[in-house]
């Protein structure tokens, strides 16, 4: 039987349906009704953030919590704000429901040019086609249910992100709910499958020392169970990616760390493998050392979500999941497991002598003391990612960074997104002085809704990651007094740390006060770096200057 609603509350009704309980975005006129709409139900609660871009990052970490995210702007001026954050979801495989207010359908037939148009109407929607596996713009009644079905479970089947345009006299029209129609059931072809886990079996079998490879969509397709049930039963350790770090934690026996970002060791022993079976991986640049990596395609098994290759063969109809399931049943022989590099646990931390200054080794060993089972690290680019690399992470999907898509400023509106997700743990953000600068203020959004991140601001006076490259006054920032910010804002504990005891005493301080954020504003060397972005700098440096034609 049909029942009757406004395609506004359609929407609505269908976002909370898988999961959705916060949506991210600025208000605007065109958008306005729809924001008064989710503000009455009471099933959605609205976080208004200080920008768009702020509100897309947001939305992009719920996604990779929850499964699911929405970001809700105006058209124009707030759609093409966000147009960096979705090309990152995109990207990174991240679910999120773009929903831009627009002009009515009928006012664009009788009026001339409106606010915020670019050149025609369907201008943004082709911006946003360029990064989103499906898009429409609500443009009828006998449509809109079957379009805005048809976007969200493109969403939730590919986990990347979509777009709806919702023109603002479209918002209030009434439509008749149908019975939703099933979404078709795919199936690989049996005689590719069986052919697929039988040449992998044959390769793992025949191999001295396989190692799983694990990627990010192993954590984006909730595969995490599977595979590392798969490792324990055949005795095969696993790393991760640089992108994909606590996808396994850092407590499981078989794992080695993270591949190309983490230690040489790790990176050795993957390198050394005569099977390496690569799940989920992406195979960028900063997941395998800008291809500098030893990675023998003849011995390799790569599975992700878009194609399954086994040495040179593909097999381009066969599903990810089923050739998960099939190695897991498939006559593979176990075997032990000897000597393989480990992730360092965290060691007592002591208090630091007040007369050693802070340094980016001994910040993130003082770290590495701090972190507990209920801590969720947002990274930020550079150091505040690579640095990070080594932090040993407790529990899986607590380690949550922009390490393929590499968009500065994502690290503290994420904290907002995370904490929304998941409001059981408190955020450790690390994040650059020049990040800081992007996009820091949503720190205002998060004591707007009071939650309570330790924000940790690696300031080392501008962009520590390009100075190795080619250096330059281009990569100078202003220097923030970012202690005295909880001030401007009101709530929250500020703290400057230049030595081991200062940090020391700040992350204490932090751990203690549960009830607001706090943020500590870590003084190091301008040419500080960890050993793991000294080597990516120094790579990335020599393509730079061979572009500019420099020795």
């Amino acid at each position: 039987m049909s029942r009757v609603m406004s395609i506004g509350e359609y929407l609505i009704q269908k976002l909370h349906s898988h999961g959705i309980r916060h949506m991210f975005g600025i208000p605007g006129d065109y958008v306005l009704g729809f924001y008064d709409q989710v503000e009455k139900c009471t099933e959605i609660e609205l976080i208004n953030t200080c920008d768009e871009q702020g509100a897309g990052f947001a939305a992009d970490a719920y996604a990779r919590i929850s499964g699911l995210g929405a970001v809700c702007v105006t058209y124009g001026v707030g759609g093409l704000k966000i147009a960096n954050t979705t090309a990152q979801a995109f990207a990174e495989k991240s679910p999120v429901v773009v929903i831009s207010g627009s002009p009515g359908i009928e006012e664009r037939h009788v009026q001339g040019m409106l606010h915020h148009q670019i050149t025609d109407f369907g201008t943004q929607l082709r911006v946003f086609e360029e990064f989103t596996v499906a898009s429409t713009v609500i443009s009828s009644a006998q449509t809109a249910q079957r379009e805005i079905d048809r976007v969200i479970q493109a969403a939730l089947i590919h986990k990347r992100p979509v777009y709806i345009e919702l023109p603002r006299d479209m918002v209030f029209t009434s439509l008749f709910i149908q019975d939703e129609e099933a979404a078709p059931v795919t199936a690989s072809h049996p005689d590719a499958l069986q052919e697929a886990v039988e040449e992998a079996t044959n390769l793992i079998n025949r191999s001295r020392q396989p190692v799983i490879l694990a990627g990010v969509e192993i954590h984006r397709f909730g595969m995490q169970h599977a595979v590392t049930e798969l490792a324990h039963r055949l005795g095969i350790p696993m790393a991760a990616t640089v992108l994909a770090k606590s996808v396994v934690p850092d407590t499981d026996p078989l794992y080695l760390g993270v591949f190309e970002g983490g230690t040489e060791a790790v990176t050795e022993y993957v390198e050394n493998s005569d099977c390496l079976i690569l799940l989920g991986t992406f195979l960028t640049d900063l997941n395998l050392g800008l291809f500098t990596s030893n990675i023998d395609p003849t011995t390799a098994i790569h599975a992700t979500s878009e194609k399954i290759s086994i040495r040179h063969h593909r097999y381009d109809t066969v599903l990810f999941s089923d050739f998960i399931q099939g190695l897991q049943l498939a006559p593979i022989t176990p075997r032990e497991v000897g000597e393989i590099p480990r992730p360092i646990p965290p060691q007592a931390v002591q208090p630091g002598s007040e007369d050693n200054a802070l340094t980016v080794a001994s910040l993130f060993q003082r770290l590495n003391g701090f972190i507990s089972g209920d801590t969720m690290i947002v990274a930020d680019v550079g150091d505040a990612l690579f640095g990070a690399n080594d932090l040993f992470v407790h529990n899986a999907a607590d380690f949550l960074s922009p390490a393929y898509y590499a968009s500065l400023g994502f690290a503290v509106p994420g904290a907002l997104g995370a904490q929304m997700a998941n409001p059981y743990v408190r955020p450790l953000v690390l994040v650059g002085d020049g990040a800081f600068q992007m996009t820091g203020m949503e720190l205002s959004s998060i004591a707007r809704y009071k939650l309570t991140p330790i924000v940790l601001v690696l300031n080392n006076q501008g962009y520590s990651t390009e100075r190795p490259m080619i250096d330059g006054p281009f990569n100078d920032v202003h220097p923030w007094e970012f202690s005295k910010i909880p001030e401007l804002l009101g709530c929250g504990q500020g703290f400057k740390a230049r030595t081991e005891g200062e940090l020391h005493n700040a992350l204490v301080a932090a751990v203690e006060k549960w009830d607001t954020f706090t943020i500590i504003d870590a003084i190091l060397d301008r040419d500080d770096r960890s050993p793991a972005l000294i080597r990516l700098t120094k790579k990335l440096g020599e393509k730079v200057k061979a572009a500019a034609g420099k020795e």
